[in-house]
This record gives C-alpha cells, structure tokens and sequence, in this order.
C-alpha cells in the first residue's frame, strides 16, 4: 500500500489501490480458469469414481446381506426339518422297541407253553410208562401171593390174570379213598 503524502487516516489504510486490485483480479481469474480447467475435472473424477465404489459396495452389502438371510431362512427350515425328522426317528424307535419287546414276550411266552406242554406230555407218558410197569410187576406179585394164600398154582394165565385185574382194582378203588 502506498500512503499519499500526508494523508494518513483511517479510511485509506483499508482501502487498496486500484492497481492492486486489478492484479489481484486478474491473478484470481488465471488461478480461476486454471483451476476449472484441470484441477476440478480431476477432483470430480476421484469423487465420482469414490461415489461409484461406495454405491457398489452398498449393493454388494445388500446383497450379501439378503443372501445371508436367506441362508438363515433356509438353515432355520432345514433345523426344523431335522428336528421332526429326529423327533420321527425317535418316536419309531419307541414304537420299534415296544413292538419288539411285545414280540419277545409273545415268543417266551409260546416258548414256555410249547415247554409245558412237552413237559405235561412227557410226564404222561412216563406215568402211563410207570403205571404200566407197575401193574405188571403188582400182578406178577399178586399172582405169587395168591398162590401162596390159596395153596395152588395160578399157572392158567387166564385165572391169574382175572384176579390181578380184580386186585388192581380194588386197590385202584382204594386208593381216592385215602388220599
């Protein structure tokens, strides 16, 4: 700034020289057109290509993120799926395993009754066996204390076997009476 002789206020001190703002104009406009000219396209490029990024990686977000909740959904329905399927297996096992252990007891117990029976029938014939044996060796014992009682032989096979009958049964007859 350049004082006038012997004007020294106030008002000129703040007011520059109309020299000073003709160059300050001009370097304005130069630094102006410069800047329009290569420095904004470039800036906007950068912001343009910034915007394109965070605007792909927003719907690469979105995407993502509606993927993973379908695979949420799909997991949650394949759980479910599993669990009535496991809750189908155990309720078939239960089922499995009552049906087995009905048919077990239906075995054991047609063992058992097949078992008796062969028993009951065994033990018949070897009492028809017995009382077989027993009336032969009764009768023959009859027979010799017969013959001894009466004094003569009982060598006619039909008289002796006439009075073994007879005394089997009478002692036949007799024995429900003791019991």
């Amino acid at each position: 700034m350049i004082f006038a002789e012997g004007e020294v206020s106030g008002t000129r001190l703040l007011i520059p020289a109309p020299s000073e703002i003709i160059w300050t104009l001009i370097f304005v406009l130069i630094f102006a057109l410069v800047f329009m000219k290569f420095i904004l396209p470039r800036l906007n490029a950068v912001l343009d290509e910034r915007a394109e990024k965070i605007e792909g990686g927003l719907k690469k977000a979105e995407e993502v993120q509606q993927q993973v909740d379908e695979l949420k959904s799909t997991q949650e329905q394949e759980l479910a799926a599993a669990r009535q399927e496991a809750a189908a297996i155990r309720e078939k096992a239960r089922q499995d395993g009552a049906r087995i252990v009905e048919e077990a007891k239906a075995h054991a117990e047609a063992e058992a009754e097949r078992v008796l029976a062969t028993g009951r029938q065994q033990l018949s014939a070897e009492r028809q066996t017995a009382s077989a044996q027993l009336h032969s060796e009764v009768g023959s014992l009859a027979s010799d204390l017969a013959s001894k009682i009466v004094g003569e032989s009982l060598a006619d096979d039909e008289r002796s076997r006439r009075v073994i009958d007879r005394f089997l049964d009478d002692l036949e007859s007799s024995q429900p009476a003791t019991r």
